[in-house]
């Protein structure tokens, strides 16, 4: 049986790390692909990595190279390439060299990849995903931006240790932007089944989701250096696990939305379901008013952002 081809562009520790996840649960072969100042630092990865499948005990081939001829024919893309913002480098700094850089990955991917679903993590994610659309020219449902499952389990990991239950117990879901406007839906969250309200009274929960809210950012302070990156390429591998499985899974993504909750062309997140074929349909939510409102001004928040990434690029 053919295994599949996934193919990480970005080496550092987002990417890396996904390719550890990917590898470990014999998804498919890897390609770890990098551009760095050190030629050779995507091929050590990959050597390093590999050397430890005799002990974890997983078949897969993993390469590491600065060639984009060895990531052709992938059944998978995954986006990790960009830039961390820098001190004194403003919002829009970020934005258009960001957008340049996965504007140059995702011509590459269109040329040696043609077929491939591409899931997009670079930030800010919710414009990296719209100009990786933009460039590929790929049919939409190929084309997905991964965050939600993070914040999603970002809130569920906040709402075991509220409330000393296992992590496996509690099922969430975010939509919108990701970051600052993403939306928790309280009204889609529950605890073994109980509704989440009936658990945790309000003002409480809702400093959970502010937190949730903040979680890249709590763990950017702690750290000092760098950002997260177990949790971003744990998110990653399981999309990747339920395109290369077709795993029909029921998870939150950034997808292309037109009619969908009246988006009108822009990617954010919602419920969808993720298989072989990448996006095959995306859920709409009867949400509460509260939080159709939340949804609304997310909404808003993703298209500023695409619009002043449209004005930078022009």
């Amino acid at each position: 049986m053919r295994r599949a081809k996934i193919s990480i562009i970005g080496a550092g520790n987002v990417g890396a790390t996904t390719a550890h996840w990917c590898a470990a649960a014999e998804l498919g072969d890897v390609v770890l692909l990098d551009i760095p100042a050190t030629e050779g630092m995507p091929a050590g990865k990959a050597l390093d990595l590999f050397q430890a499948a005799p002990i974890m005990g997983f078949d897969a081939r993993l390469t590491g190279t600065t060639d984009w001829a060895d990531t052709a024919g992938s059944d998978v893309v995954v986006v990790t390439a960009g830039i961390a913002r820098k001190p004194g480098m403003s919002r829009d700094d970020l934005l258009s060299t960001n957008a340049k850089i996965v504007g140059d990955v995702a011509a590459r991917i269109r040329d040696t990849s043609p077929h491939a679903v591409v899931i997009v993590v670079s930030n800010p994610l919710d414009a990296m995903v719209q100009r990786t659309f933009q460039v590929t020219g790929f049919p939409p449902q190929r084309v997905i931006g991964q965050a939600g499952i993070l914040d999603t389990a970002r809130f569920r990991a906040f709402l075991a240790m509220e409330l000393g239950v296992s992590v496996e117990d509690i099922s969430a879901m975010l939509l919108g932007g990701h970051g600052d406007t993403m939306v928790p839906i309280p009204s889609c969250t529950s605890v073994g089944g109980i509704p989440v309200t009936q658990l945790i009274p309000a003002d409480r929960l809702e400093s959970i989701i502010t937190r949730t809210r903040n979680g890249g950012a709590e763990i950017v302070a702690l750290l000092k250096t760098g950002s997260a990156y177990y949790a971003p390429a744990a998110a990653t591998a399981q999309m990747v696990e339920a395109v290369v499985r077709d795993k029909k899974r029921l998870v939150p993504c950034a997808a292309y939305c037109d009619k969908e909750y009246g988006v009108g062309g822009y990617f954010v997140g919602v419920p969808v379901i993720l298989g072989s074929a990448g996006i095959e349909k995306i859920i709409e939510l009867d949400l509460l008013a509260g939080e159709r409102a939340a949804f609304d001004k997310s909404i808003a928040a993703v298209k500023e952002l695409v619009s002043v990434m449209n004005r930078l690029s022009a």
